[in-house]
């Protein structure tokens, strides 16, 4: 597959990176709720270090790592690759409020692209993930879609990252006292740092892909025991 040359793969990547987006991510707060009510996160300079963790140690080593790989598997149309890309991520994940969010968000954009925009590559993982032969994760289908709508792998990762930060934010104005200039503040601060973790980890294989975060792994997995909880994960 080639980009598109009228533009449209900038405006997929649009698409898939705004909030409108219904794939629930909106529920999601990674564990930042957990971290927020132990107080170890109070105002945007901790936000900002915290999300900082998340993009270096987590999204690009993990999740960018693997969408990569499933953008190949796409454009070639190795659908079995698809599922043990799939499959390795949710290996790699240790905390299952993580695994679940993943799953849930990845198969909820994936029947909305074979609805809308139909590809025999996109319709064939829908029924395997729907017949429960692979996971689903939200960062495998993002490159499957990236692949099949003219998205290069750097603009499909690039959304993801974008994405990803945008959500924790959201989350983040619902359990702190933040600013929308203050959010604006911390999400241009980590544009940067998202080009970056793509350059670091877009060579890397699937066998080396990995996340070494074990604070935001404690923290979601106190989360899964919370009494009360906004988000569900």
């Amino acid at each position: 597959m080639t980009d598109r040359e009228d533009g449209e793969s900038l405006l997929a990547a649009m698409q898939f990176a705004d909030s409108f987006l219904p794939a629930g991510s909106f529920t999601t707060s990674y564990g930042l709720e957990a971290f927020v009510a132990a107080s170890d996160i109070e105002n945007g300079a901790g936000l900002r270090e915290l999300l900082e963790t998340y993009v270096q140690q987590q999204l690009g080593p993990c999740e960018m790592v693997s969408l990569s790989a499933a953008h190949d598997g796409a454009d070639t149309g190795e659908i079995d690759r698809l599922v043990a890309v799939d499959e390795r991520l949710t290996a790699v994940q240790l905390p299952s409020e993580f695994r679940t969010s993943a799953t849930k968000t990845g198969s909820q954009l994936l029947s909305l692209v074979t609805e809308t925009e139909p590809h025999e590559v996109v319709s064939e993982y829908d029924r395997r993930v729907t017949a429960g032969e692979a996971p689903g994760n939200y960062a495998v289908v993002l490159g499957v879609v990236g692949a099949c709508t003219g998205m290069s792998p750097r603009e499909t990762a690039i959304t993801l990252g974008y994405a990803f930060v945008r959500d924790l934010l959201g989350a983040a104005q619902r359990v702190l006292r933040l600013g929308h200039t203050e959010v604006q503040q911390v999400l241009t601060d980590l544009r940067p740092k998202l080009v970056e973790a793509w350059e670091r980890n877009r060579d890397r294989s699937v066998t080396e892909m990995t996340t070494f975060a074990p604070l935001v792994d404690v923290a979601s997995m106190e989360h899964e025991r919370a009494d009360r909880r906004l988000f569900v994960s």
